[in-house]
């Protein structure tokens, strides 16, 4: 919770920045200003395309100088954090995971509104699956501060496993919600959300702290300030490494703290065959079932 508004009752904090209110303006404020919040989003650097290599030791993805972007429902993740500041007031801070140059989506981030970032690096890291990345990201999110709200998109475009937010949730010991559609309204310190499930629509109240994985469908995510990208620079973004972190076991991340490993991964094949069929419609039909039958698809 912000500090201003528990000693500056005519102060309200948006984003890192106070301003002041009216006093019957603050009066009806007060209830919202309550619960304003520190909220984290996890965000992830993944391939601009699918023409990537993979290491054929380790199996996993060659990120290095590879060309890419922020991971798309982590967009939604990061505008869920902005309404909900411009809602209630508070800070937004992102956090990711990988080489040097995963930076850029930290950056990108501040550009559409978050405050700072930091990036969890190390060569220690590589390699990690889906339990060892949850891991070393509660270990990253436990050095980066303290925050009432975590937000993670529903999954990454290069492993859709949808696994990390839930694993991450229970490694902070915190409560979660996945395939989040709406943040309905924050009251009390308790969130209440409507959650997509497989057969049905529910409603949850979960108390803060918590983490929430947004759907793709919750909103339409603002472009980053092309303004705010001029003028942006690295001091907003902090690096931490193996070093910084209070579990010093190796064990623990990487492909040494994976509990399963890539047995083989690989581009799917490419095939530019084409074959014309001509005639009336009756010799096309035939001509098109005779194919169907060769290829022994039906």
């Amino acid at each position: 919770m912000c500090e201003f508004c528990i000693v500056k009752p005519d102060l309200i904090c948006y984003n890192g920045f106070v301003k002041k209110i009216q006093p019957v303006i603050a009066y009806f404020a007060k209830p919202e200003r309550r619960y304003c919040m520190k909220i984290l989003v996890c965000v992830k650097q993944v391939p601009g395309s699918s023409n990537v290599e993979v290491d054929p030791v380790t199996g996993v993805l060659k990120r290095d100088g590879v060309a890419s972007k922020m991971n798309p429902y982590d967009l939604y993740g990061i505008e869920l954090a902005l309404d909900l500041v411009e809602a209630h007031g508070g800070t937004v801070e992102t956090i990711t995971m990988g080489p040097p140059q995963a930076k850029s989506v930290i950056l990108e981030s501040i550009c559409m509104g978050a405050v700072r970032g930091t990036v969890l690096s190390d060569r220690k890291f590589a390699g990690a699956d889906v339990l060892a990345t949850a891991y070393t990201l509660s270990q990253g999110v436990r050095a980066a501060g303290d925050f009432d709200l975590i937000i993670c998109g529903k999954q990454t475009t290069d492993g859709d496993t949808a696994q990390v937010g839930a694993e991450l949730a229970e490694y902070l010991g915190v409560p979660h919600a996945a395939n989040v559609l709406s943040v309905d309204s924050v009251e009390d310190g308790v969130v209440f959300v409507t959650v997509s499930l497989d057969d049905k629509i529910v409603k949850e109240s979960i108390k803060l702290p918590c983490l929430l994985c947004a759907d793709g469908d919750i909103n339409s995510p603002r472009l980053p300030s092309y303004k705010v990208k001029k003028t942006v620079g690295d001091e907003l973004v902090r690096f931490l490494s193996f070093a910084d972190f209070a579990d010093q076991n190796e064990k623990h991340y990487g492909l040494a703290g994976s509990a399963t490993q890539v047995e083989r991964i690989f581009p799917p094949e490419k095939n530019t065959e084409k074959r014309s069929i001509t005639g009336s419609a009756a010799e096309q039909a035939e001509g098109i079932f005779d194919l169907l039958v060769d290829r022994k698809l039906i």
